[in-house]
């Protein structure tokens, strides 16, 4: 569960990034943050994230309270969460197999949970016949849904896919939204923040619009909806 109470963010240069933000994100549910750019939308990833502290206001991440978290707790937060990038962020010189190993051995796996979860993600994300395949040898759709993967191979609550089809092409966008939406469906908690406005508008999910720093719409009418509103 995510949780933002009366959240500002002021930046150290004056910028003002986000004005009171309110919302909450429920354990099992899919939710799209969508806004232009400059928006909040990456400021509100940090925060989930801890990678920055708000100015203002309360954050509650899968039952840590990051106002007051201990900097040694904060590996342990981010381990209930998965993130998945545009920009892919795979090891070059390491296998598909091998990507996900490293992600498993850095959070604490014993060999035997490696052998069982990693055939099982792969499988799950369509990548189980090309284990020995490096990055480069992938589709763009490929390596996104390794990058999936790996966001997923340590079990979070939840995952948050930050533009996770911005470097691909509408089939390959949406096969990615489809497999998140499936992943969803089996239990883990789904933030999907992206720009694409038609692709939101063809899943019947909740959608919080950011703009200026404020939430100005929560709800299940889609990006489309509010911007004909």
């Amino acid at each position: 569960m995510v949780r933002m109470i009366d959240v500002y963010k002021v930046y150290d240069n004056g910028a003002r990034a986000l004005k009171g933000i309110n919302f909450r994100i429920d354990d099992g549910e899919f939710v799209f943050l969508v806004g232009p750019s400059g928006s909040g939308k990456s400021t509100i990833i940090k925060l989930i994230t801890a990678e920055i502290a708000p100015t203002e206001g309360k954050v509650m991440v899968n039952g840590y309270s990051l106002n007051n978290i201990r900097p040694k707790q904060v590996p342990y937060m981010r381990r209930t969460l998965g993130v998945v990038f545009q920009d892919f962020r795979l090891i070059a010189k390491k296998t598909v197999y091998e990507n996900m190993t490293f992600v498993m051995r850095a959070a604490g796996a014993s060999p035997q949970e490696i052998r069982k979860r990693i055939p099982y993600v792969l499988e799950l994300v369509g990548l189980d016949k090309k284990t020995r395949r490096y990055p480069d040898e992938l589709s763009g759709g490929e390596q996104q849904r390794l990058a999936i993967a790996r966001a997923l191979v340590n079990n979070p609550s939840m995952i948050i896919a930050d533009e996770p089809t911005g470097n691909l092409d509408p089939a390959r966008s949406l096969e990615i939204m489809m497999l998140l939406e499936r992943i969803n469906e089996l239990g883990t908690t789904m933030l999907v923040v992206t720009h694409e406005k038609e692709l939101v508008n063809r899943f019947s999910k909740r959608v919080l619009v950011i703009e200026n720093g404020r939430i100005i719409s929560d709800g299940m009418d889609g990006y489309y909806n509010y911007e004909k509103a």
